[in-house]
């Protein structure tokens, strides 16, 4: 039986985690021109949050994987607002550098509160894949690609549509005119963090089912993640969607060509290749690298 479909299928399943996360990272720089590093660890304390809820108080699943959105929700209107709001109009190094001082400090609180020791939402027997187009995928693998297709349909919709997302794209385009006619920038932005931070904490708690849970998980999710936003050229959504795709898919195929422990440095690999020949990425203009 031929590999091939079963790599598409892992590259497919990862591709979707590495999309939602990306669009975090696309959609904060679309507007506010900065890269949030501390976007991964967002997808950490989200997938640890859901643990919490639901392994140790014995809450259901779907009211865990709720409380964990919201919570993260919060959390990441509150750093924007406490972090960042205030450096706005510092020199670009200044957020930035702020960027990995609240990484470091969501590290540090889950090794405080969870410790350092491997955490899993797996219990009993292993669940056993189905066959489908000659690759073996699990139930929580099919739950993991469709949730994360209709996590982007609905942001494609919301950015597209409605009055926010709309409000969304002219910031984007130029926040000093859309400041002008009305568009409240401040509120847009928070939005922004709102539902990037939404978005990561999704991606947390089904990459957290499938795989463990440990303090510096949000690391090697977030790089490949940034990397699938710099190849779909960041601040663009649909690049990032597609970027996100495409790193899951190369890693995954990779492997089969080189030893599996280099597959996190592939993603590194393509992000050089991507900044030495494209830096603008597959979607993005050097002169407009930020919309959205």
């Amino acid at each position: 039986m031929s590999i091939v479909p079963q790599l598409i299928t892992n590259g497919i399943i990862a591709g979707g985690i590495y999309a939602l996360v990306a669009l975090g990272y696309t959609m904060v720089y679309g507007t506010l021109k900065f890269i949030n590093f501390a976007h991964g660890e967002i997808f950490m304390i989200g997938a640890y949050i859901a643990w919490l809820f639901n392994m140790l108080f014995g809450v259901n699943m779907i009211i865990a994987f709720l409380i964990s959105i919201i919570s993260c929700s919060i959390l990441g209107f509150l750093i924007e607002k406490i972090a960042y709001k205030p450096l706005r109009n510092s020199p670009r190094l200044v957020p930035l550098i702020t960027a990995i001082g609240v990484s470091i400090f969501l590290q540090s609180l889950a090794l405080i509160f969870f410790g350092a020791d491997i955490k899993t939402f797996r219990s009993g027997t292993i669940e056993r894949g189905i066959n489908v187009f000659g690759a073996t995928i699990t139930k929580l693998q099919i739950a993991i690609i469709i949730t994360s297709l209709i996590m982007m349909f609905l942001l494609h919709l919301y950015v597209k549509y409605s009055k926010t997302g709309k409000a969304i794209r002219a910031v984007s385009d130029n926040p000093e005119l859309a400041s002008t006619i009305g568009i409240n920038t401040d509120k847009v932005i928070s939005t922004v963090f709102i539902i990037g931070s939404a978005l990561a904490a999704i991606a947390g708690i089904l990459i957290g089912m499938e795989q463990n849970l440990q303090p510096t998980m949000g690391i090697p999710v977030g790089v490949k993640a940034f990397t699938a936003a710099v190849v779909g050229g960041i601040g663009n959504i649909y690049g990032a969607l597609l970027g996100g795709f495409l790193i899951g898919l190369i890693e995954n195929i990779g492997i089969w060509f080189i030893p599996s422990g280099y597959k996190d440095a592939i993603a590194f690999l393509v992000l050089l290749i991507m900044l030495f020949f494209r830096p603008q990425g597959l979607f993005g203009k050097l002169e407009a690298a930020g919309r959205v």
